[in-house]
Parts: structure tokens; C-alpha cells; sequence
């Protein structure tokens, strides 16, 4: 085993795991524009907790975003994704004071509910409609910021946003792709700043870059526009199952 793997502190099964995870990940990522620190999160919180994952998930985000950047910068409407990324950038700091404050085994179980409560709403698009408006996406993008703080999903806020506008599957998408980009440079200073991204944390996301990616480009290659009545229905059924699936993991090793 190399050096660097050694650094990252994982056994060889637990690699087998995270690897199994980001290439899930990355499909769903490259299907559905969103969904990458979901669908890991909810997998790989049962072996680290999230305060160790989120700089991964950073890491593994930034590398998705540019392959999908393209894309992302030809169809993005980028008037919705300045004020929610700018308000992103306010709430980061306050999701990650209370992931750093609290326990382990509590900010687990935060990660995950927080996960299946997002995809539950996203099944019932539930977003009030004043939240759609020019002003309501700042407040949209600081709770994405929070939820980022506290378990790397706010794609997921932004998403049940972008679901609420009724925007084409290919928009979203953009918008999704274009709002993690940006988000790529507001969250770092904060991460650095709380001390979160560490040099075994880079090495763990480098380490899942290529797996993430082969994952990201067999799902951008599986999306069709004629299948986007299906695909959101499937990226939301996988994280519930995963959600479910880890809730009950927690409570059985609690």
C-alpha cells in the first residue's frame, strides 16, 4: 500500500467502501446535476463522521464540477445562481460552528435526516412560493449554506428550489452544476477557517477524484433529455432507500 493511502488512515476494506460509495455518488451526480454529497454522506457517515467527510465531499465536488463545468456555463441561468451562491457564502459558517460543536454520533444522525427531510420535500416540491421570488433566493442559498455546514447538501436546498420553478431537466441541471462551482470558492476560506479541511482530508478526496469522475461521466452519458420525467423520481428513491438504510445501521451500532 502506498504512502499516501497510509496517510489517509482507512483500512482496505473501508476503501473499498468509499470507493463503492463515490463512484455510486458520482453517477448520480452526473444523472441528476445534484445528489454527489447526498448519496456519499449517507453511505460513508456509517465509518466517519461528517465533520471529516465534508472536506472530502469538497474535494470530490470541485472535481465534478469541472467536468461538468461546460455544460454547466451553456444552459445555467446564472441571475438565480449569483444571490443563492452569495447566500450560501453567509450561511457555510453557521452550519460548520454546529457540526464542530456537537458529537460525532450526534452529527451523524443529523447528516442523514437532514438528507431524507431534503428528499421528502423534494418528492412533494415543497417550496413556498415567496421563496421563488429575486429576494427568496438569498434566503434559499444561506440555508443551502447552513445545510452545507452541516453535511455538504446544499445541492440538495437548491435543487428543491430549482424543482419549485419547474425549470427543464437540462437547466436544473446547469443551475445546480454552476451553483456548486461558485460554491467551490465561498466554502473553502470557511473550511480553513474552522480548521476542517486538513491535509488527510485532501488526500482522501484526491485519492476518490477518479473514481467520482468515471462515476460522473457514465451518469452525465446514461442522462437523456426525453428520460427527465424519470430521472429525478430515481435519484430521490435511491436516497431515501440510503437514508433508510443508514438510519437503521446508526441505530443497530447505538
Amino acid at each position: 500500500m502506498s504512502d499516501p493511502i497510509m496517510l489517509a488512515g482507512l483500512t482496505e476494506w473501508e476503501w473499498v467502501f468509499c470507493g463503492s460509495a463515490a463512484l455510486l455518488a458520482g453517477c448520480v451526480r452526473g444523472f441528476a446535476g445534484f445528489g454527489l454529497s447526498a448519496v456519499a454522506m449517507a453511505c460513508l457517515v456509517l465509518i466517519l463522521p461528517p465533520v471529516e467527510l465534508i472536506p472530502i465531499f469538497y474535494v470530490l465536488e470541485g472535481a465534478a464540477s469541472f467536468a461538468m463545468f461546460r455544460g454547466g456555463i451553456r444552459d445555467a441561468d446564472m441571475s438565480h445562481v449569483w444571490p443563492l451562491a452569495i447566500g450560501s457564502f453567509i450561511g457555510v459558517p453557521i452550519g460548520l460552528m454546529a457540526t464542530t460543536t456537537v458529537s460525532p454520533d450526534i452529527s451523524k444522525l443529523i447528516a442523514v435526516l437532514v438528507i431524507l427531510i431534503l428528499t421528502m420535500l423534494q418528492f412533494f416540491r415543497s417550496m413556498p412560493a415567496a421563496l421563488t421570488s429575486k429576494s427568496g433566493r438569498y434566503v434559499i442559498g444561506t440555508t443551502a449554506g447552513i445545510v452545507t455546514g452541516l453535511a455538504s447538501v446544499g445541492g440538495m436546498v437548491v435543487a428543491l428550489y430549482v424543482l419549485a420553478s419547474r425549470a427543464p431537466a437540462t437547466q436544473m441541471r446547469a443551475a445546480l452544476t454552476m451553483f456548486l462551482f461558485v460554491g467551490m470558492f465561498t466554502s473553502l476560506g470557511h473550511m480553513l477557517l474552522y480548521g476542517v479541511m486538513t491535509e488527510t482530508a485532501f488526500i482522501r478526496g484526491a485519492i476518490l477524484i477518479p473514481i467520482t469522475l468515471a462515476g460522473v461521466f457514465l451518469g452525465t452519458w446514461a442522462f437523456k433529455p426525453a428520460w427527465q420525467v424519470h430521472y429525478r423520481r430515481f435519484c430521490l428513491l435511491l436516497l431515501v432507500a440510503i437514508c433508510l438504510t443508514s438510519l437503521g445501521r446508526l441505530a443497530f451500532v447505538g
